[in-house]
C-alpha cells in the first residue's frame, strides 16, 4: 500500500469518526429536548416519538464512533469505555422504564 492511499484511508476514517461524534452529539441533544417535553408537557403528543428518535440517533452515533475507533488500533484511554458501556447501561434502562410505562408496568 503506498503513502497516498494510507493518507485516503487515515482521512476518510477521520471524517467517517467526526461524522459519527456529531450523529451522537445530535442523538444525545434530540434525547435531552425529547426527556424535558415528557417531563414538561408542553408537546405531549411528540415527547415520545422525540425521546424514541434521540435514543436511536445517539447510540447510532455512539456505536459507530466506537466501531470506527477500534478498527484503527488507537489506544483508548481508560475511561473511554467506561463512558460506552455506561451510556449503553442508561440507554438500556431508559427503554426498559419506557417499555413498562407504554405496558402500564410502572
Amino acid at each position: 500500500m503506498d503513502i497516498a492511499s494510507t493518507t485516503a484511508i487515515s482521512s476518510n476514517r477521520t471524517r467517517r469518526k467526526r461524522i459519527a461524534e456529531l450523529t451522537s452529539g445530535i442523538g444525545a441533544l434530540v434525547l435531552g429536548v425529547g426527556l424535558g417535553v415528557v417531563l414538561g408537557g408542553r408537546l405531549a403528543g411528540l415527547g415520545l416519538w422525540v425521546l424514541i428518535v434521540g435514543a436511536v440517533v445517539h447510540a447510532w452515533g455512539m456505536y459507530d464512533k466506537h466501531r470506527i475507533e477500534r478498527s484503527s488500533d488507537s489506544a483508548d484511554p481508560w475511561w473511554s469505555s467506561l463512558l460506552y458501556w455506561g451510556c449503553w447501561l442508561v440507554l438500556a434502562a431508559g427503554a426498559l422504564v419506557l417499555s413498562g410505562r407504554l405496558l402500564g408496568l410502572v
